[in-house]
């Protein structure tokens, strides 16, 4: 089997957490700045067999669709023009900092760890591929 690939996308920065090949455990990866993420995934791309990429797409409580969509649309765009061949799929990303955060404070980092706003991201890509996995499994 192949990866998956889950974008936790910002303006600044992008984290980004990848699967093992048996798409079982959902592992950080990176954070990498926005305006190099393209570059870095064809890259990745090189060195790692990955089928599907997993969005992170803002939504408020009432369920639509939060301002920072219109970031995020262009960047979905790119993805499938530069890597027709990857399978994209769109998950809920809300609360995904909070819990980033919580996790973050469970696993006993200071104050000061917590506050790394890369990190925070990175983790963030996580509990999205985490959720979509655990989607994935309740619908088989």
């Amino acid at each position: 089997m192949s990866r998956i690939l889950a974008i936790d996308y910002g303006k600044k920065r992008v984290g980004l957490a990848v699967t093992d090949p048996l798409q079982i455990i959902a592992n950080g990866l990176t954070t990498v700045a926005s305006h190099e993420v393209f570059n870095y995934l064809r890259e990745y791309f090189k060195q790692e067999e990955v089928e599907c990429i997993v969005v992170g797409l803002p939504r408020q409580l009432n369920n639509e669709y939060s301002e920072s969509v219109k970031y995020i649309e262009p960047f979905i765009n790119g993805l499938r023009n530069k890597f027709p061949d990857k399978k994209i799929e769109l998950v809920d990303e809300r609360f995904t900092s909070v819990l980033a955060h919580q996790a973050m404070r469970d696993g006993g980092l200071k104050k000061k760890a917590r506050q790394n706003k890369a990190l925070v991201d990175e983790i963030s890509a996580t509990i999205i591929l985490k959720d979509y996995l655990e989607s994935k499994r309740f619908l088989k």
